[in-house]
């Protein structure tokens, strides 16, 4: 179960991305706690699915610079290009706007009477860490590993908000292992199998990548309450929070639950030698004993309902 600042104030808390996968679930959250949500976007979030979760809206390119007055009590980043493949592709567009976005926002914070800092918690991922090895739960103080250009730019940008600690700010970096839910686009695991069922003939085989390697998911739920709770608790002890479920799971359990919620049998599958890179590890599992700790977090959403619910959600 997850554990809520039930007696924290109400905060003004700025979303950045606030159109995307996970912001859109923050957003609602925040809105349902009680909140002040400020939304920051790359188009108009007039956006049905946003509807009554923003009280405020900006419209912004955060690489060019940060909006007048769209900075709350509280600013949780989440915009920036966010999946690993195509990073190999672009490498030095993901390091060049991922950073420049961070830049954007602390100059924009140091530029504001030291009174009305926001604290700021920024999104990066557990993909950070050297998954080589034996499968055990990657900690916070665990080894990482520059294992793409993604990668890159996520231990880039945590550096820069270090930097800016040191500055005097109030930061947190969260890094969150996979999570899934409603919602989610293509480009990511879940979103990707059910297209390509949906799709399928009952009759062909499937075309997939390595199903076997193991991952840890978290219901994006689940992820942004763990978001919510650091963004408004009075204080925090470490920098760095892992946002995990402790467990690995295989891409063809996913699949197998993807089948169910669709009603149809598992497809035969055909490896696609082309969507297997050298650098993937096998397992993934994150440990979220320090969150867990401190604040009492715990996902409470099983993997097969956010499965089941993310189907669903496609209409």
């Amino acid at each position: 179960m997850t554990r809520s600042n039930s007696g924290s104030p109400k905060r003004r808390i700025t979303i950045t991305g606030a159109d995307g996968f996970v912001g859109r679930h923050l957003a609602r959250a925040a809105t349902a706690a009680g909140h002040h949500v400020i939304g920051i976007g790359h188009r108009p979030l007039a956006d049905p699915t946003l509807g009554g979760s923003l009280d405020e809206s900006f419209v912004a390119d955060l690489r060019e610079g940060w909006p007048d007055d769209a900075l709350g009590d509280v600013v949780v980043h989440l915009a920036g290009r966010a999946a690993v493949g195509p990073s190999f592709d672009d490498p030095q567009g993901y390091i060049c706007d991922n950073s420049a976005m961070v830049t954007s926002l602390g100059e924009a914070i140091l530029k504001r009477p030291r009174e009305e800092w926001p604290r700021v918690v920024l999104a990066s991922t557990g993909a950070v860490y050297d998954a080589a090895g034996e499968a055990t739960p990657r900690t916070e103080q665990s080894p990482i590993r520059h294992a793409s250009p993604y990668v890159v730019s996520k231990l880039l940008v945590e550096s820069q908000l270090l930097y800016y600690r040191e500055r005097g700010m109030d930061c947190v970096i969260v890094r969150p292992f996979n999570h899934i839910g409603p919602g989610q686009a293509g480009g990511f695991l879940v979103p990707d199998l059910t297209a390509a069922l949906a799709a399928l003939p009952a009759d062909e085989p499937l075309l997939v990548g390595d199903l076997d390697t193991q991952r840890d998911y978290t219901d994006v739920r689940d992820v942004v309450d763990a978001y919510l709770l650091l963004a408004t608790a009075p204080t925090t002890s470490e920098v760095i929070y892992n946002v995990a479920s402790g467990r690995s799971r295989a891409g063809v359990e996913l699949l197998g639950y993807i089948c169910e919620a669709l009603g149809r049998p598992v497809p035969e599958l055909e490896i696609d030698q082309r969507r297997i890179r050298a650098t993937d590890a096998r397992v993934i599992v994150g440990s979220a004993d320090r969150l867990r700790d401190e604040f009492g977090w715990e996902p409470s959403i099983p993997i097969r309902r956010s499965v089941e619910e993310f189907v669903a959600s496609r209409g």
